[in-house]
């Protein structure tokens, strides 16, 4: 029989396990650069060139911004054009820029040298890699998403770790040089094992969707509102963590190695967090895991001992990571599969707005003050404010169901 016409399940290819691991290690090299690989420079350029901790933060923010921006358009051009190439383009980029920072003479060159690598280079990667996974699993797609979710979380903390080191022995000019040759070497070839799965006929019909709860139009405007919160929050410990501990006389290269135990913890979390959704829903995981960086996060400023902050720091980071599964498990969710991609693109475009916002904000409290008291004082407002977002999502969510029975509704278990 024709096998456009046969009923017997297609087995799953194995290439897509290929496919979720380079994603996976592209994740962790190129987003533990440009979400807070940054935080090892703070001191050594204050020191060597005298820039404020603000005008330093800026850097970051201004890869997060081109990160936002370029999240938004690659996604959707690795939508019509083949993904492969759009991810080469991202691996290319990411690594020249950051080797052309170590050349950088100026500030305002490190602002645009990193806004490059946010818009085309993390934004070809980020998205694009997502929507790759997701389309290679008919079934299984969170555990997919949360290894390669997970892989992000390693590079998050092992690439300041690794840059401390690097500045240690090379210097801040030496050490992007270093990383940025490294990362071309890893990137470019994991980058061409990129493609889209076969598809051997046309899709079967699609089971029809449970009309959504709350419209996505609000879902995508109050998600936007509540990222926005929750990641300049989020930004504060991994930007200005290492710089804190430093204050309390640990060097570069330990202050490193407390975001790195923070990140490891985070990648036990985000596995955690996401068998929590499948538990209790989605919005109410995200709810957990909200709440979980809100309430600690102010207790970093009270630690003023090195071996405090290695017990404290994956304590905090465990929780924290359940944050980004939460808001992808939401996502998916809440939103319906034919507008999913454009009301993705648009809610992670604010997150990493949040990010920017956060880091920066983070290093102008600090020269202000000379403290980091009103720095994680602030993040821990924008916790709470997040939370009530959270909360107003999920009632909106469970007032339809009222009287109902038991069932799920919008990742909520009612």
């Amino acid at each position: 029989m024709d096998d456009l016409h046969s009923t017997t399940p297609r087995r799953p290819d194995p290439y897509r396990w290929v496919i979720v691991l380079s994603a996976s290690a592209m994740l962790a090299v190129a987003m533990g650069q440009l979400v807070n690989g940054l935080s090892a420079f703070f001191t050594p350029l204050e020191e060597t060139e005298g820039w404020s901790r603000a005008d330093i933060a800026l850097i970051n923010s201004a890869g997060l911004i081109g990160l936002a921006l370029g999240g938004i358009a690659m996604g959707w051009l690795a939508d019509r054009v083949d993904a492969r190439k759009v991810i080469l383009t991202g691996a290319l980029v990411t690594g020249f820029c950051v080797t052309a920072a170590g050349f950088a003479t100026a500030l305002w060159q490190l602002y645009a040298l990193f806004f490059v690598a946010g818009a085309l280079g993390g934004g070809a990667l980020f998205a694009p890699l997502f929507a790759l996974v997701g389309s290679w699993f008919r079934t299984g797609a969170g555990l997919a998403i949360g290894i390669v979710s997970a892989g992000q979380a390693m590079g998050q903390g092992g690439i300041p770790f690794a840059n401390a080191l690097l500045i240690e022995s090379l210097g801040w000019r030496g050490a992007f040089v270093a990383i940025g040759l490294a990362s071309l070497a890893i990137l470019v070839p994991l980058a061409l094992l990129a493609r889209a799965p076969r598809r051997a006929g046309p899709a079967a019909a699609q089971v029809a969707e449970t009309p959504p709860a709350v419209p996505t139009p609000v879902v995508v405007a109050l998600m936007s509102l509540g990222v926005v919160f929750c990641c300049a929050l989020m930004s504060v410990p991994l930007m200005h963590l290492a710089p804190l501990v430093e204050l309390c006389g640990a060097s570069g290269a330990e202050a490193g190695s407390v975001v790195l135990v923070m990140m490891i913890a985070a990648i036990a979390g985000r596995v955690a967090f996401g068998k929590l959704a499948d538990m209790i829903g989605a919005l109410p995981a995200y709810l957990a895991a909200s709440a979980w960086q809100t309430a600690f996060v102010f207790l970093f400023v009270r630690i003023d001992d090195i071996s405090l902050f290695y017990l404290f720091a994956p304590i905090y980071g465990f929780g924290y990571a359940g944050v980004m599964t939460g808001v992808l498990t939401s996502i998916r969710t809440l939103i319906p599969a034919a507008r999913r991609a454009g009301g993705s693109g648009i809610i992670i475009a604010f997150a990493w707005g949040g990010h920017g916002l956060g880091g920066w904000l983070g290093g102008l409290f600090f020269d202000a003050t000379a403290s980091y008291e009103l720095t994680f004082a602030v993040a821990a407002g924008a916790g709470v404010l997040n939370l009530a977002v959270i909360l107003l999502l999920g009632w909106l969510v469970i007032r339809p169901c009222r009287g109902t029975g038991p069932r799920m509704a919008g990742g909520l278990a009612v």
